[in-house]
């Protein structure tokens, strides 16, 4: 009867270990799917954007392209200078940036260092609901409700302008920064602020004496990650900050981005295969260019601040 017993729960036990081997293995082959689609994903929009841009690159010169002041690919005489648009990417998401950073990082060291569980628990996902809320929401926001309040602060400011565009964005980062640089001070070990404490520190010099320094890697990750956004950002922009393509770092005035350009020129009718069509890749690639290198800086910085704090 013993016998029996012990042979069954071997049996048992070999079935149990088998059932683990073979789950293993679905689960290998579905996360190994899964990361051969999204790198083939990635290839096939860059093989989209070079195959297509180099119809434009034909007639365009890359140095024209890149250095010229102009930017008019409609209108007669025609110029493919894509500085105007770089400058109106770079002044809204600036913008953006100064705004989300500071606020977004004053807010992750609340939740981490001094808000008690019962806070942190309905703050974070409050916070975390301006991250779900569509961006043509924020366009007409900035549109019909900031930019008017604006106007009574700056009489001079017009409908559609950088400035409003740029606050907005900025609000809508503000979760992107401060949820994952709260993971990051989270995650810093309890000795280092336990360390602080004994040495007399208070908390404030805990907070950003220590365990900044210490989750700086995360919290870089975050802000190159957030901008990275704000580059990419399509309708806030296009609603809100106009399509006037202009080399100006005034945000008081309309300015066109990137991503504007290709939503305004996606939704006229350019013909297909044009070389005006064909500037809609050529911007693509460019930006796709800027917000690859950000995020292999950011990248090389976290991994170079990672092995020091090691």
């Amino acid at each position: 009867m013993l016998n029996n017993q012990a042979e069954f729960k071997n049996k048992t036990h070999m079935g149990l270990s088998k059932r683990r081997v073979i789950t293993g293995k679905i689960a290998e082959i579905v996360f190994f799917l899964c990361a051969v689609i999204s790198i083939i994903t990635t290839l096939g929009i860059v093989v989209s954007l070079l195959s297509q841009s180099l119809y434009f690159f034909f007639e365009v010169t890359l140095w024209e392209f890149l250095t010229g002041t102009r930017w008019a690919p409609i209108l007669k005489p025609q110029s493919f200078g894509v500085l105007p648009l770089v400058t109106g990417t770079l002044l809204v998401s600036g913008i953006a940036a100064l705004f989300a950073v500071p606020i977004g990082l004053a807010t992750a060291v609340f939740l981490s260092e001094y808000a008690p569980d019962r806070v942190r628990k309905i703050a974070k996902p409050f916070l975390e609901i301006l991250a779900g809320i569509p961006t043509v929401v924020y366009g007409y926001f900035a549109l019909t409700f900031v930019t008017p309040k604006l106007q009574i602060i700056l009489p001079d400011l017009i409908i559609f302008n950088a400035l409003s565009a740029g606050l907005v964005m900025g609000l809508m980062i503000i979760p992107m920064v401060s949820s994952l640089s709260e993971d990051a001070m989270v995650s810093v070990s309890r000795s280092l602020r336990e360390g602080a404490y004994a040495l007399g520190a208070t908390r404030s010099e805990v907070a950003w004496k220590v365990v900044v320094p210490a989750a700086l890697s995360g919290i870089v990750a975050s802000f190159i990650l957030a901008i990275s956004r704000a580059i990419g950002e399509t309708m806030l922009v296009t609603i809100a900050a106009g399509a006037t393509p202009r080399m100006s770092l005034d945000p008081l005035q309309s300015i066109q981005t990137m991503t504007a350009f290709i939503v305004q020129l996606s939704l006229g009718e350019t013909p297909h295969g044009s070389i005006e069509y064909n500037t809609i890749f050529a911007v693509g690639l460019l930006l796709f260019v800027m917000t690859l290198t950000m995020n292999l800086i950011g990248h090389l910085i976290v991994r170079k601040w990672q092995q020091v704090d090691k």
